[in-house]
């Protein structure tokens, strides 16, 4: 028995990964997100599947399945939304496998920050303007670790993408102000790569407002940072005076 950790990719079910894809559709178990991922990827499954919804299960729900089947042959498929290394609560399950002796696999996914800068037609580092990206929440239930508060974060004024935070957004935006200019560009990308997409657009002086208007409580991406101005440096990547490896300046 094997169990494949697969990210599911932010929503479009055509943004998992081809290996994801492939393993998906060979599996004999699958334990997938329902509360957040695209029940199109489970059109892939082979008619045998079994299918477990972990959106209401336990920590020890799911390692019971693995129990069971640790001495058969079964593959199982561990169906997580977006990049399982971030906010996936693998780390838990992978000691598990490995303290009872079980083989797993942890196969990447698109992220929500990734499909949300693409949404946006924007890079998220441009030269003179931020090579920094940090990804960060906002302290809820779960805490964040000292040192690692957002008002901290923004004095160095990075590009950040901020998960799981749109519901606390007025008490965001006065971290926010801690460290960025209210000037400061703000996108709120909701349900990125589905359908039904939506994307605010906004100032820290003016993102809460227009947020709450829109009615988004849940499943959005907050990007903040000047590279959503419009205004940067050109790169040198491609410019026929900047010698590298593989090109002499002309």
């Amino acid at each position: 028995m094997k169990v494949y950790f697969i990210g599911a990719g932010p929503g479009d079910p055509e943004l998992i990964t081809v290996k994801g894809q492939k393993i998906l559709s060979g599996a004999d178990i699958i334990i997938y997100a329902g509360s957040l991922i695209n029940p199109k990827l489970l059109e892939l499954r082979k008619p045998s599947c079994l299918l477990y919804n972990s959106a209401g299960m336990s920590f020890e729900e799911v390692t019971s399945i693995y129990k069971k089947e640790k001495n058969g042959t079964r593959v199982i498929a561990r169906l997580h939304s977006g990049e399982p290394s971030l906010y996936g609560a693998i780390k838990e399950q992978v000691d598990w496998l490995e303290e009872n002796s079980i083989g797993y696999e942890i196969v990447p996914g698109v992220s929500s920050f990734s499909a949300s800068a693409a949404a946006l037609s924007t890079e998220l580092t441009l030269p003179g303007v931020s090579q920094t990206v940090v990804i960060t929440r906002m302290a809820g239930r779960t805490p964040v670790p000292e040192g690692q508060e957002i008002s901290l974060l923004a004095k160095h004024k990075p590009t950040m993408c901020i998960f799981l935070s749109v519901q606390m957004i007025d008490e965001l935006v006065e971290e926010l102000k801690k460290g960025y200019p209210d000037e400061t560009p703000v996108a709120v990308v909701e349900r990125a790569s589905w359908p039904d997409e939506r994307i605010i657009r906004g100032k820290i002086s003016s993102i809460a407002e227009r947020v709450k208007a829109e009615g988004i409580k849940k499943t959005a991406m907050i990007i903040v940072g000047e590279v959503l101005s419009g205004n940067y440096g050109k790169s040198k990547l491609y410019d026929s005076s900047f010698s590298h490896g593989y090109r002499k300046p002309k």
